[in-house]
């Protein structure tokens, strides 16, 4: 990875890792329909015009059932999850829990797809992963409930994401991800318009919601992509997925100098647990940062993001 890949890849992780410091501030003020259904409709509206002219919609026509079902196991649900899950736990918490989405993924890879099964090291790598999500919900909620069903939720999403990865790669494969984004932002927008209209604010929202939900769909849900598939296109999707290791680390960044949430020591144990655990599940290698890296095209390239 060259410098300019890294900087791509941090400026990704430091988008992604912004959406849920986004989401609780816009909460505030509005409903998590609401939010959903702006940050969708936003980053559909960033990515149509570049989907447009990389003519990227090409196929999707004659697959419009395997793209409505990806739309909902990897943004609608997900989405609506982690936003109402965030009504009762931090944003940094969240961003944590989501990260956990690779032990969900190497699970059902082993249920579902024999050729994909774990054996040592991996399996090492789910239990320590499963082991964070226990830490975080059973010590860093603090035990009350509301508190513990929210995070349940935000872990479901994760599970949505895992659910949802494993769909594109059986029956989208040669979808390219721009066009596959753009669709699915902008069917889960639709599917989430009447319960937004339902849960409507009864005034106008404040600034900082207003400003939250335009970053959370134009920057986050928006701008972050192009820039992580040019990364794709630079570096390849493996290198690329690092990006999932480090947007948790901005989260709680975030989350306790912007909004002065309360990190323990359980926190930073259920970090390391979920990260590791999920680096090792997935047998991650770091990638050496060198001066010239080759470049190939993404565009036929499966997509496989949390974000």
């Amino acid at each position: 990875m060259t410098r300019r890949s890294w900087i791509q890849l941090l400026a990704v992780a430091a988008l992604w890792g912004g959406s849920y410091l986004f989401i609780k501030i816009a909460l505030e003020d509005v409903a998590p329909a609401v939010v959903v259904f702006t940050r969708t409709a936003l980053a559909a509206l960033a990515l149509l015009p570049i989907a447009l002219h990389m003519k990227a919609f090409a196929g999707l026509r004659d697959r419009l059932g395997a793209v409505a079902l990806l739309t909902l196991l990897q943004v609608a649900a997900p989405f609506a999850l982690i936003a109402t899950g965030e009504q009762a736990i931090s944003s940094s918490l969240a961003g944590i829990l989501v990260a956990a989405a690779p032990i969900f993924t190497v699970l059902l890879a082993m249920r579902l797809e024999p050729g994909d099964s774990v054996r040592g090291v991996g399996l090492a790598g789910v239990a320590l992963g499963i082991a964070g999500v226990v830490v975080l919900l059973g010590v860093d909620t603090g035990g009350g409930t509301a508190a513990l069903i929210g995070g349940g939720l935000v872990v479901l999403a994760g599970l949505g994401y895992a659910l949802g990865s494993l769909h594109l790669r059986r029956n989208l494969r040669e979808a390219k991800p721009i066009g596959l984004v753009t669709a699915t932002m902008g069917l889960a927008a639709l599917v989430s318009l009447p319960f937004a209209v339902l849960t409507a604010p009864a005034q106008v929202p404040g600034a900082g919601a207003l400003g939250s939900l335009a970053a959370l769909g134009i920057l986050g849900s928006g701008i972050a992509f192009v820039l992580f598939f040019t990364l794709i296109a630079e570096v390849g999707a493996s290198r690329a997925s690092l990006v999932g290791y480090i947007a948790p680390g901005f989260a709680v960044v975030y989350g306790v100098v912007l909004l002065g949430e309360p990190v323990s020591a359980a926190t930073f144990v259920g970090l390391a647990l979920i990260l590791g655990g999920s680096w090792l599940a997935a047998d991650g290698r770091v990638p050496r940062l060198r001066h010239n890296a080759p470049r190939a095209s993404a565009h036929g390239r499966p997509l496989e993001v949390t974000r």
